[in-house]
C-alpha cells in the first residue's frame, strides 16, 4: 500500500497533476487527494487550479463538470464506470423536452447531471447554495429545479416557492429507513440527526441538522455534542472522524437489514490501484463535445459567480 502511495506521489509531480476527491470515496483516496470537498468545492478548486492533469475521484459527472471549467486541461477519471443514479434519473432528451413545454421558466439544475442537460439550464446548483441562488430570484418567479425531487421539496419548504419539479432522485439517499434511525436515537437519544436535503421528507423530519456533505461536516465540528448520526453516503464519516477523533459517528442504516451503512457503489469504484493506472496511462480521459461544453459553461459560470457574490 505504501509503495502504491509514493508511485503516485512521483507519478502526480512529474505530471503537475492534482487529484481531487469527493466526500464519498474511499477514506484511503480521500487521503491521498490534495483536495477533498463536496460538489461546490470540487468546482471551484477546479477553476483556479494551475495544474496540467486533474484527477477526479468521484463520479462522471464531476469529471465533466471539471472539463467543461478547464477545457485545456487533461481531465481523468479512475473509472469510467463511476456513474450517478440521480444523473440517470433525468436523461437529457426528455429533461429538455420538459423545458420545452414550460418556456417561461428559469431552469435551475442540480449539479448531478450530465453535461447535456447543464446545457439546458440557466444556472446550477449544488446543495450547499441551492437555497441561496433559488432566493436570488425574484419570489414570483416561475421555476423548473430538476432532477431531485427530494432536494427540490426541501427548498420549496424553506423558501416558500413552488417551483415545478423533476422526478429524480439518488437511490443511496432515497434509501435511509426512518424506523430504523428513529430506533437508533432510542439507543443513542443525545445523538444529533444530521441529514443530506436529498433524503426523503420524512427522514429530514427526523434532521437536527440538513445541509450539504461541507454544511454537515461543519455542524459535527462545532457542535458541542459528542454523538452524531448521519444520514448521508457514509464516506463523509471518514472526515468527521479525522476532524473529530473524540466524537462517535453513526451510520443511518438503509432499508436493507443486511448493511449497517449507506454506500454509493458508484463511488467505491475509485480505488488506489485504478487511481495509479489512471495517472499512469492518463486514461480514462473525459472528453465534453464543444458545442455542449459551450452551453453548459454558461449555467456552471452562472452558478459560480452567485456563490462568489454570496460569500459561499
Amino acid at each position: 500500500m505504501n509503495e502504491l502511495i509514493k508511485a503516485i506521489d512521483k507519478l502526480k509531480k512529474e505530471k503537475n497533476a492534482v487529484i481531487l476527491a469527493h466526500y464519498y470515496t474511499e477514506g484511503e483516496i480521500q487521503d491521498i487527494a490534495d483536495f477533498v470537498g463536496d460538489s461546490l468545492a470540487l468546482a471551484q478548486w477546479a477553476a483556479k487550479t494551475d495544474a496540467d492533469v486533474i484527477v477526479m475521484c468521484g463520479v462522471h459527472f464531476m469529471g465533466e463538470t471539471t472539463k467543461i471549467i478547464c477545457p485545456n486541461k487533461k481531465v481523468l477519471v479512475p473509472d469510467m464506470n463511476a456513474g450517478c443514479s440521480l444523473a440517470d434519473s433525468c436523461p437529457a432528451d426528455k429533461f429538455a423536452a420538459f423545458v420545452s413545454e414550460h418556456p417561461d421558466h428559469t431552469v435551475i439544475s442540480y449539479v448531478n447531471t450530465t453535461a447535456a442537460v447543464k446545457a439546458v439550464t440557466d444556472v446550477v446548483v449544488t446543495s450547499t447554495n441551492a437555497r441561496q441562488i433559488v432566493e436570488s430570484f425574484p419570489a414570483d418567479e416561475k421555476i423548473i429545479f430538476g432532477p431531485d425531487r427530494n432536494l427540490g421539496n426541501y427548498i420549496n419548504s424553506v423558501t416558500n416557492r413552488n417551483m415545478l419539479l423533476w422526478d429524480g432522485a439518488c437511490h443511496v439517499h432515497e434509501q435511509f429507513s426512518v424506523e430504523k434511525i428513529v430506533e437508533l436515537k432510542k439507543n443513542h437519544p443525545s445523538a444529533l440527526v444530521l441529514a443530506h436535503p436529498e433524503c426523503k421528507n420524512t427522514v429530514l423530519a427526523l434532521a437536527d441538522v440538513v445541509g450539504s456533505t461541507a454544511a454537515l461536516l461543519k455542524a459535527a465540528i462545532n457542535s458541542d455534542q459528542k454523538e452524531f448520526i448521519v444520514a448521508t453516503e457514509s464516506g463523509i464519516l471518514h472526515e468527521m472522524q479525522k476532524q473529530c477523533p473524540e466524537k462517535t459517528f453513526i451510520p443511518a442504516p438503509p432499508n436493507d437489514s443486511t448493511c449497517a451503512c449507506n454506500e454509493c457503489s458508484f463511488m467505491r469504484l475509485n480505488t488506489l490501484e485504478k487511481l495509479y493506472n489512471c495517472l499512469n496511462d492518463e486514461t480514462p480521459e473525459i472528453l465534453v463535445d464543444k458545442e455542449v461544453a459551450d452551453k453548459a459553461i454558461k449555467s456552471i459560470k452562472r452558478m459560480l459567480d452567485i456563490s462568489a457574490q454570496l460569500g459561499l
